[in-house]
């Protein structure tokens, strides 16, 4: 009788553990699949996160491209062009800057062989700037696409022949912002002396105003059609591209908060005494960097600084933009990193970049080339749905000036000397973010989204080599020269 009562208690107790267990098992199952769906593995840093829900606002305003009014490119030579007259001789150049001085340096260095009768050598890259990049034209840019793009404009090979390696070649500094008189008369001369010139130096050598119309429309024809990225930088460009727009519509933010541009500026606001001293070492010790003494406040005040990371959140929020939009973050390594970018990704933290949208691997062959990650970055701010600079550098206007080629595509300048004193006046407590700062900055950015409009001209009352540094430049807005209203009259103006 004992027995079957231990029994009856033993099997008992084994029903019932089975019944615990059985229950604890599909408890755990239930949080399992209610907290971790189908893809569980939290996401490599360096891989590609599983997509977010496509978030899109309920404010078309804040995506939809800006009214063209029906401008067209319009790059076609006039009539009265001709085929590359027979070459006078070897026009050498070698690129100074990062990727987009370059950039605008090689298709001037176009240009200038034309106006001149020469055959272009293929452009060297500069390989000795801050960025120390061992990229060869090639690396950076499709070489047989240039030259074979440019046949009916300019000759152009990719290695000076071997009989000119001992000719007597004049090096020279090209003048600045030169227009024809300076080709034709003083550089084109010197073909009765030489064979080979050399422009020893490319950025800023055409006057952005004032040249014959077959040049301008070349000009766009080199920057636009001719110079194409190396096939494995638009293929690796498009790949990015597709894996940001599966979050959706995004901004691509130039958020130019490096140490080279801080700088080269003296911005140190809302740095560490001990940040603003390195900067300030950085700009002493570079040779190429005339100033040296820089007001920091006076820089700002003036709208100088490239925003911070905290800025652009503040600017971003009063435009409209809300919370879950998609950012990509055109820019190298950002000053103080994580410690000035919370602010930042505290407001938007759908923040994404190359190394968050590729792997390590995909990455590598591009890795410790700056000229090539920054044509990355190139790519995906030409690409994107809206377009933001922080600092009117090289890379904003050369991004700006595609962008208004394409199609007049959503690109925001912001007024930094007027944003300055808003953020100034929100850290003094005397005003407060809401939709009353929100409208005010909203209204003075109205006619700053990138809409048609011509180059803007020299600043009155400035002479000489300062009225041609004061005027737009030509890459920026390439209106009206390779631009037409395909709708009306092509003289017609633009507000």
């Amino acid at each position: 009788m004992q027995m079957r009562r231990w029994k009856a208690v033993g099997l008992m107790r084994r029903i019932l553990s089975c019944a615990i267990c059985t229950i604890a098992m599909m408890s755990l199952l239930s949080v399992h699949l209610h907290i971790f769906p189908r893809h569980s593995k939290l996401p490599d840093p360096y891989k590609l996160p599983n997509p977010f829900p496509v978030w899109r606002t309920n404010c078309p305003r804040l995506w939809k491209p800006v009214p063209n009014r029906d401008y067209m490119p319009c790059t076609q030579p006039t009539p009265n062009y001709t085929a590359p007259p027979e070459s006078r001789g070897y026009l050498l150049a070698h690129t100074n800057g990062g990727l987009n001085q370059m950039r605008a340096g090689i298709c001037d260095m176009v240009a200038i062989a034309r106006i001149i009768n020469a055959t272009l050598v293929v452009p060297e890259l500069d390989k000795k700037s801050y960025w120390q990049d061992s990229s060869n034209f090639s690396d950076v840019f499709n070489e047989d696409h240039f030259i074979n793009a440019l046949a009916n404009d300019v000759k152009v090979i990719k290695k000076l022949p071997m009989e000119m390696g001992g000719a007597t070649r004049a090096d020279k500094y090209f003048k600045s912002w030169s227009g024809m008189d300076y080709y034709q008369g003083e550089i084109a001369s010197m073909w009765a002396d030489y064979k080979v010139i050399l422009a020893a130096k490319t950025d800023s050598r055409l006057a952005n105003n004032n040249l014959p119309a077959d040049i301008q429309k070349l000009r766009c024809r080199a920057c636009y059609e001719a110079l194409c990225f190396a096939p494995q930088i638009e293929a690796m460009g498009k790949l990015l591209v597709d894996r940001m727009r599966s979050y959706g519509t995004y901004i691509a933010l130039h958020l130019r908060y490096e140490k080279d541009i801080l700088a080269f500026t003296g911005c140190t606001h809302g740095l560490s005494p001990d940040e603003a001293d390195e900067l300030k070492k950085i700009r002493d010790e570079n040779d190429e960097w005339k100033v040296k003494d820089i007001d920091p406040r006076e820089q700002r005040s003036k709208g100088f600084c490239p925003l911070t990371p905290k800025e652009a959140a503040i600017f971003l929020s009063a435009l409209g933009y809300p919370s879950n939009t998609p950012i990509y973050i055109a820019a190298g390594e950002i000053y103080g990193g994580d410690s000035y970018m919370d602010d930042l990704r505290s407001r938007y933290p759908m923040l994404m970049s190359k190394e968050k949208l590729a792997s390590i691997e995909e990455l590598e062959p591009f890795a410790n080339h700056s000229t090539q990650l920054a044509a990355l970055d190139y790519i995906l701010s030409v690409e994107s749905d809206v377009f933001m600079p922080t600092y009117s550098g090289n890379m904003a206007r050369a991004v700006e000036g595609h962008r208004r080629f394409l199609g007049h595509r959503r690109t925001i300048s912001p007024d930094k000397k007027a944003l300055v004193r808003l953020f100034d006046k929100i850290e003094q407590g005397i005003k407060k973010e809401g939709k009353l700062l929100s409208d005010k900055v909203i209204e003075r950015h109205k006619k700053r989204q990138g809409s048609p409009r011509k180059r803007k001209g020299p600043i009155p009352g400035s002479k000489g080599m300062d009225r041609f540094r004061s005027e737009e430049a030509f890459y920026v807005n390439p209106l009206p020269d390779c631009l037409c209203a395909q709708s009306r009259n092509l003289n017609t103006s633009v507000s």
